[in-house]
């Protein structure tokens, strides 16, 4: 997970998640970590091909400008998936979202996530085994 917590918040917890998160979910502070997340992307295809695709889009769009790229993320219109194909690994970001789901990274690119995510203010962090 690319986060702002940097764990999950465990059941039953005394704090206010849920008021914490509603407060972030409004604009424009949704849009503030949402640019970080663009941000990280636009960084991670620097490095590799980035494919772009929605459940809605017949097909997939291989390294978009940084322009459309920026705003597909920040509208968070749709659940958007990016696919880095020589790292054969996934990346999930639903609409309404405050993280970013990693799926299938090699180490390389789990080491460059984590320093990206941490140069924007945000956390890797794996959540446990039952919510994969």
């Amino acid at each position: 997970m690319i986060d702002f917590l940097p764990e999950q918040v465990p059941d039953g917890s005394r704090g206010q998640f849920f008021q914490v998160e509603e407060y972030y979910l409004f604009r424009p502070r949704q849009a503030a970590i949402r640019q970080r997340f663009a941000d990280i992307l636009l960084k991670l295809n620097c490095y590799d091909d980035l494919e772009v695709g929605a459940a809605d889009w017949e097909c997939w769009e291989r390294n978009p400008t940084p322009e459309r790229l920026v705003t597909w993320v920040t509208e968070n219109r749709e659940d958007l998936r990016f696919h880095l194909p020589e790292q054969n690994a996934l990346i999930a970001l639903n609409r309404d979202e405050l993280c970013m789901t990693l799926y299938n990274p090699p180490e390389k690119l789990l080491k460059r996530v984590e320093k990206l995510a941490a140069a924007h203010g945000l956390f890797l962090w794996q959540p446990p085994q039952e919510d994969l």
